[in-house]
């Protein structure tokens, strides 16, 4: 088959769950198929379009620096966005550039297939009815839950993102060819939410990558995300304001760090109060962090789709407590293959009892390992999502 990916971004530097789905799906296709790939290009990260001759025959960078959540700029932009209807994490990236791009490439190529990856990319993607649509959240939850756990001008703010950004998501899965979404759970929502149908592809992971070595002595707690995410700033609040006080009572020297890219002031502040939390900021590699903690902790109250967080930490070897909602879609059972906790008070039990047991740890180990090996590879995954390209290919 012939494709063009559409995206909002090029794929390096690595650094965001949704970033490393598309690329390992794109080199297995990219193996078997002409791939051609047009997104938005920051002029800051020249590494992308240099780097998309892994992935695609062909690439279309869109020069576009996207302002800063820290700047006066955005400010600006948010105060605007008032005015919109669009929601502000979709007009933000609108870009007349790469949609006229993506329509001239429609009119000059043969494509068997489009694919417009994110929902956020569905704003420069003309022709959305003959395109697939890769569904990596169901945005409207996200901001939803935002919504739910936020106050005051914030609880305000986030319902109207909320209400802008289900209309949007509605009119996009309506439109589109064909929805392909990360879980059955986000099918069910998609249907609940907008009655419409999708098709599920799992999320995968790089088993050999991950494969912890030998003469490691884990301890300690890991979180491993982006920090300039909203809802993985909401849960390490959390997690520190009710979780970590409650673990501290029993083990004041327990280390526990934070590994992600571009934490906020506010997070960062976490390591001044606690001389046993550490926050990375970015990091080269994250599986040293992995293999080198004892439980990998995942306390999300907000969020969509699915983590490859957990799927990475389970074969890197590391047993995992997370809330349900971190967990949410992902080929998991409680007590076996990782501990779910809701409770400020569960969740910390939970995080003692596996620190301190050796041999719970190991047999969680050793079950989620064994899981993820067995039905969760690229290849795998990849197959599955090219076997749904193939109708809508037949039907262009």
């Amino acid at each position: 088959m012939k494709l063009l990916w559409v995206n909002s971004s090029f794929l390096h530097p690595t650094n965001r769950g949704g970033q490393i789905r598309t690329l390992e799906m794109l080199r297995q296709l990219h193996r078997h198929h002409e791939v051609h790939y047009a997104a938005l290009s920051d002029p800051r990260e020249p590494e992308g379009p240099a780097r998309a001759g892994e992935y695609s025959a062909r690439s279309f960078p869109i020069p576009f620096q996207p302002v800063s959540k820290r700047s006066l700029a955005f400010a600006l932009e948010l105060a605007a966005g008032l005015f919109s209807p669009l929601p502000l994490a979709i007009g933000r990236w609108r870009s007349p550039e790469l949609r006229a791009t993506v329509q001239r490439l429609l009119h000059e190529e043969r494509y068997d297939a489009v694919v417009c990856d994110f929902l956020v990319t569905a704003v420069n993607c003309p022709e959305l009815e003959k395109a697939v649509l890769f569904q990596h959240n169901v945005e409207t939850m996200i901001w939803k839950r935002h919504a739910d756990t936020a106050r005051g001008l914030r609880r305000q703010f986030f319902r109207i993102q909320e209400r802008r950004m289900r209309a949007f998501e509605a009119g996009a899965v309506h439109k589109t060819a064909q929805v392909i979404a990360v879980s059955e759970q986000d099918v069910a929502t998609m249907r609940e939410m907008f009655g419409v149908e999708a098709a599920a592809v799992p999320t995968g992971v790089d088993t050999e990558y991950f494969r912890p070595p030998e003469d490691v002595a884990p301890s300690g707690l890991v979180f491993v995300g982006s920090m300039d995410w909203l809802p993985n700033i909401d849960g390490i609040q959390w997690f520190s304001k009710e979780v970590l006080p409650l673990i501290r009572a029993h083990r004041k020297d327990l280390p526990v760090t934070i590994v992600g890219r571009l934490p906020p002031p506010e997070i960062e502040r976490l390591a001044v109060d606690d001389p046993f939390l550490k926050v990375t900021g970015t990091v080269p590699d994250v599986r040293s962090y992995l293999w080198g903690a004892a439980v990998s902790i995942v306390p999300l109250r907000i969020g969509g789709g699915t983590r490859l967080k957990i799927y990475e930490a389970m074969a890197a070897g590391t047993p995992l407590v997370s809330t349900t909602i971190g967990a949410e879609g992902l080929d998991v059972v409680d007590g076996e293959t990782i501990a779910l906790a809701d409770s400020a008070a569960d969740f910390a039990r939970r995080c003692l009892e596996l620190v301190s047991d050796d041999a719970a740890r190991s047999r969680m180990r050793t079950q989620a390992m064994d899981m993820v090996r067995a039905r969760y590879s690229w290849e795998q995954v990849t197959q599955q999502f090219e076997k749904l390209l193939h109708p809508v290919a037949a039907a262009q």
